[in-house]
């Protein structure tokens, strides 16, 4: 009866992280793809960002996640993390554009560590769409050398 308990918790532990992790990658590639679209007016990078977050809400509706689950184990008002805060470099759009690329990065990798647990499918085509936007961040900062300077 241990092991049970013990095995539920590990999957709505799990669950919980990988509900945070693809609402924060979705919120962060949105983020980027506003700036993208209204200050960068870029319309294929803005393009290429949609394109990915679409693509991540289809991993997920493909995967054998339980969607039900993941609802279930949401629990954003005893959420130990929701007051941590970032204040440095965000007060520019070239800021907020690399937080949350930065962003984005680490809940992928998240994503694709903790899938591994319950759907490996899932968890290597969100390391593919991890490289991916490896290599759209490479080419927006290449278009776009001033988002390097977040001061």
């Amino acid at each position: 009866m241990a092991s049970y308990k013990k095995r539920n918790r590990v999957v709505r532990d799990t669950y919980r992280i990988l509900d945070a992790n693809f609402n924060r990658a979705k919120e962060g590639l949105r983020v980027c793809e506003e700036i993208a679209r209204f200050h960068l007016k870029n319309k294929d990078i803005t393009k290429e960002l949609r394109a990915l977050r679409h693509h991540l809400t289809a991993i997920l509706n493909a995967s054998s996640l339980d969607r039900q689950l993941l609802f279930k184990e949401r629990d954003a008002h005893r959420d130990l993390g929701k007051k941590f805060t970032s204040q440095n470099s965000k007060n520019s759009f070239k800021g907020i554009f690399m937080a949350n690329a930065q962003r984005i990065k680490e809940a992928l990798r998240v994503l694709e560590e903790f899938l591994k647990l319950l759907d490996t499918t899932s968890s290597k085509k969100t390391q593919k769409l991890r490289f991916h936007f490896y290599a759209l961040e490479k080419k927006t900062i290449e278009k776009f050398p001033a988002l390097l300077d977040s001061r």
